[in-house]
Order: C-alpha cells, then sequence, then structure tokens
C-alpha cells in the first residue's frame, strides 16, 4: 500500500494517476477526503499533517508514502509511520535546503522549513529518497488573476531567472523512485529543461495565449504589500530574497528528469500550453 499525502496538489494528481496504471494499491490523504476524486478502488482518508491523531488510520497497513509536509509534527509522522511498518518515503522538499541559488537555508524561512522535514526523516530508521525541485512551472499561476483582469503583473525582479519544472515531470519523477528499488534512499535534485527570468516567462505565456501582458515593475515593499492577503509576511521575505538573489543569475541546470524518467524535462512553453485556459476563461 502506497500512501499518497496532499491528495488535491497536482504533483499528487498525476503521481495517483501513473501508479493506478500500474496497478498498485493506493491510498490518498487530504484534510477534505470528500473532495477528492480519486480513480475508481484508489481509497481516500482524512490525513491532516498537523494534526498526530490522523496518522494512525492514514497510515494503517501502509509500506511507502509520499510526503509533502511541514516540519510542525514531522518527527511524529515518522515516528508514526515506522510503528506502522513503513519501509519507505519519498519526501517532496525544495533545492532551496542545498543553498546553491539563493540565501542560505538558515535565513529563509521556506528552505529551513523543508531542511527540517528531511532531517526528521533521515534521522528516522526508515530509507528516505529525497525529491529537491527548484521552481514549480505552476507558480506562474499566480499570474492568471490580473491576466484575466486585464492588469499588469507587478514584478520586483523581472530579471530573476528561475527553472520553471513541470508538474507532470515531477510526478513521473516521483513515480520512478518510488516503483524502482535502485532509487531508493537518492538525494535527486530536479529542474525544468531551462533557465528562464520571470520576463521570459510571460512572453512566452503571452505568445501561447495570444494575449498582449503587460508587467509593472514595483519594488518589494509595494510587491510584498499587493500579496498580503495570499501570502504570510515570513514567505513573502523568502521569495523576495531568493529572487534578489537570482537577478541576472541563470539557474543552474541538471538532467534528473531525464535520468529518471527517461525523457527530457517538458519546457515551460509546455506548461504554459496546458494551463493556457487558466489565464483566458472568464
Amino acid at each position: 500500500m502506497i500512501l499518497i499525502t496532499g491528495g488535491r496538489g497536482a504533483v499528487a494528481t498525476h503521481l495517483v494517476a501513473l501508479l493506478h496504471a500500474d496497478g498498485a494499491p493506493l491510498r490518498v490523504g487530504s484534510t477534505r477526503p470528500d473532495g477528492l476524486a480519486p480513480p475508481p478502488g484508489v481509497e481516500t482518508v482524512a490525513l491532516d499533517l498537523t494534526d498526530p491523531a490522523t496518522f494512525p488510520a492514514a497510515l494503517a497497513g501502509v509500506t511507502s508514502v509520499f510526503l509533502y509536509a511541514t516540519p510542525d509534527h514531522v518527527t511524529e509522522f515518522a515516528a508514526e509511520a515506522h510503528r506502522a511498518g513503513v519501509t519507505h518515503v519519498v519526501v517532496l522538499s525544495s533545492s532551496g535546503v542545498l543553498g546553491l541559488l539563493g540565501p542560505e537555508p538558515k535565513d529563509d524561512a521556506l528552505a529551513a522549513s523543508h531542511l527540517a522535514v528531511e532531517r526528521a526523516l533521515l534521522d528516522s530508521p526508515i530509507t528516505t529518497t529525497l525529491l529537491r525541485p527548484g521552481s514549480f512551472a505552476s507558480n506562474a499561476a499566480s499570474w492568471a488573476r490580473p491576466v484575466k483582469a486585464g492588469r499588469p503583473i507587478s514584478l520586483p525582479f523581472p530579471g530573476a531567472h528561475t527553472d520553471p519544472l513541470h508538474e507532470k515531470d515531477l510526478a513521473e519523477a516521483a513515480h520512478a523512485v518510488l516503483t524502482d528499488p535502485r532509487h531508493r534512499g537518492g538525494r535527486f535534485t530536479l529542474t525544468g529543461p531551462e533557465s528562464l527570468t520571470f520576463a521570459e516567462q510571460i512572453d512566452r505565456l503571452a505568445a501561447v495565449t495570444g494575449r498582449a501582458i503587460a508587467t509593472r515593475h514595483v519594488g518589494a515593499r509595494e510587491w510584498k504589500e499587493e500579496m498580503a492577503e495570499y501570502l504570510p509576511p515570513v514567505h513573502a521575505d523568502a521569495l523576495l530574497a531568493w529572487w534578489e538573489s537570482a537577478d541576472g543569475r541563470p539557474a543552474p541546470l541538471t538532467r534528473t528528469v531525464e535520468e529518471l524518467t527517461g525523457h527530457p524535462a517538458r519546457p515551460f512553453t509546455t506548461w504554459a500550453t496546458d494551463h493556457a485556459a487558466d489565464f483566458t476563461a472568464p
């Protein structure tokens, strides 16, 4: 039995479809399992990773876990997983823990959170595989709101580079490490195939959607105020520090997606095409 956490997320959704096609026994956890629509025969379970009381039922009979967690109760989760007989956990972490581009993890709230999760699992008796993606292509979805409203996208660092990774590539990489014993216990840094600035991503999005997309260069404080409704200040500060460090600096790229899945990582244009309706629908 494989437990997939964060069941409503795009990565988890694609991963469930891949594992279901294999015929693997699956259980999908979510804080709101009634809102899930997994393939026929796939179990759902209430799992709140901030509430240890939900851990035993979710982990009963499970041998492998795909985990995207906050550090709050991850030590308790690891302990309960070990008691339940889990032998392998694949952690969805972040390349930010490596400090290769951007602030040191101790100075980055997001990276520090991922690092705490990694350490808790690595300190447990469970074999732990780490997936460390760079930037998700889906981060561009935050631009859909102003684009559909005909407003410019506010950018504090339009020249900041990221390595946008399609959620399907991440799901396929997770599928590979969950199903191929050769990858167990590995540490995998994943990127998209290109280092692109935010301005370049927006140009490609405009070409795919056929819409002119305006941008507005704003200061960090103004951007933070604009995003206050959607981002906690500590996360906004972490992103701003990351983007400032990446301004004008191409992101280092890997071929890990290809090595795990057998095909090159999908370019950002593919993500934009797959999600074009999000930027054009009323």
